[in-house]
C-alpha cells in the first residue's frame, strides 16, 4: 500500500494551521512527521483520521481517496484517550468490537498484545490504578487490538522507562517488518532516527524540509571533522596555530578536537597535514549532523533571521 497526503490546507477561523502539506510513504516503512509544538502535526493526523475534514487537499491510499471506514487504522494519541475507571480488558474488547471484530477475535487479540507487552496481569484492573508508563502500554494495545494495516504513533515513548522503551522499540520494529504503514510523530529524535526512513518537518503549518534522513544528513555539508588523539590539547593547539588557513573553528571536547573547514574541498589537505604533524592521532572522522541538529536548524531559521534584523 502507498499512503499520501496532497496539498492539505486547514484553517480555524482566521488562523491558517496547514498550508499545502504533502508527503507520502508505503507499507513496510516508518515515516516521521515532525515539528515543534503548534506546528500542525496533530491537525494533520486528525484530518488523516477523519476527525474533521481539510479545507482542501486529499488523503490518498494507493492513489485513491482514503475512505476511513474501509481502512483498518490503529491510532496511539499523545493524550490519554481511554476510560480511567473501566476495566482494561473490558474496554479493549469494546474498542475491538467498534472496529468490526467479533467478541472472540477482540478478546484473542487483546490477550495477545497484553501478553506481548507484559501486561496480562493487569487485564482486570482499572486504568487509573496503573503507572503512567503502563497506561501508555495499554494505549498501545488499544491501538493494535484490531491488527491494523496502518499505525499512527504520536509520542509513543512518552512516560516509558528504559526497559519498557526497549520493549516498545521491538514492537515498533515488528510492525514495520510485518509490512505495516507506520506514521511516527515524536520530539525524541533518537527514536525517529532509529525507525524512520524518511521525514517531513512542519513549521508554522508548512513543510520546510522533507526527504530521506540519510540524504538530509549528507546534504548538510561535509566540513566538520573530529580528530581523536592521545594529547588533545596539543592537537587543538596544532590546529589553531598551524592549520588556520584550512580551519575556521577549533573546539576541544571530551571525544576529541572538532574542526570546521573553511572549504569542504580542503578535506584532503587537512588529512595530509595531520598525518605529517607527528601527533599521536588515533583517528580522524567526518562529523555528520544528527537529526536533532537538522530539526533545530529547520525550525529556528526564521527566528535567527528575525533576530538579525532587530
Amino acid at each position: 500500500m502507498k499512503f499520501a497526503v496532497e496539498d492539505l490546507r486547514k484553517s480555524f477561523g482566521e488562523k491558517q494551521v496547514l498550508r499545502d502539506v504533502s508527503f507520502s510513504t508505503e507499507s513496510g516503512r516508518a515515516f516521521g512527521l515532525l515539528g515543534r509544538n503548534g506546528a500542525g502535526k496533530t491537525t494533520a493526523i486528525r484530518i488523516i483520521m477523519d476527525v474533521f475534514p481539510a479545507d482542501s487537499g486529499r488523503v490518498l491510499l494507493d492513489g485513491k481517496p482514503m475512505v476511513r471506514e474501509k481502512v483498518n487504522v490503529g491510532y496511539l494519541p499523545e493524550e490519554r484517550g481511554l476510560y480511567p475507571k473501566v476495566g482494561i480488558l473490558e474496554q479493549l474488547l469494546y474498542l475491538g468490537r467498534l472496529r468490526g471484530l467479533t467478541r472472540h477475535d477482540a478478546r484473542k487479540n487483546a490477550i495477545k498484545w497484553l501478553s506481548r507487552l507484559s501486561m496480562e496481569e493487569y487485564a482486570g484492573k482499572k486504568l487509573d490504578t496503573l503507572s503512567k508508563g503502563n497506561q501508555q502500554k495499554i494505549q498501545l494495545v488499544a491501538a493494535l487490538v484490531s491488527e491494523p494495516d496502518f499505525v499512527i504513533l504520536d509520542e509513543p515513548f512518552s512516560g516509558l522507562d528504559p526497559v519498557n522503551a526497549m520493549l516498545l522499540k521491538d514492537v515498533v520494529r515488528e510492525l514495520i517488518d510485518s509490512g505495516k504503514i507506520v506514521l511516527f510523530s515524536s520530539h525524541q529524535m533518537n527514536y525517529v532516527e532509529e525507525f524512520c526512513d524518511s521525514i517531513a518537518i512542519l513549521h508554522h503549518g508548512e513543510i520546510v524540509l522533507s526527504g530521506s534522513i540519510r540524504a538530509l544528513r549528507r546534504s548538510r555539508g561535509r566540513n566538520r571533522w573530529l580528530i581523536q588523539a592521545g594529547e588533545l590539547e596539543k592537537a587543538a593547539g596544532f590546529c589553531r596555530e598551524r592549520l588556520w588557513e584550512l580551519v575556521e573553528n577549533v573546539t576541544l571536547g571530551k571525544e576529541g578536537v572538532t574542526v570546521d573547514l573553511r572549504r569542504e574541498e580542503e578535506a584532503g589537505a587537512l588529512l595530509s597535514a595531520i598525518g605529517q604533524s607527528g601527533l599521536a592521532v588515533d583517528g580522524v572522522q567526518l562529523v555528520t549532523p544528527t537529526l536533532n541538529d537538522i530539526f533545530v536548524e529547520a525550525t529556528t531559521a526564521d527566528e535567527a533571521e528575525g533576530s538579525e534584523g532587530k
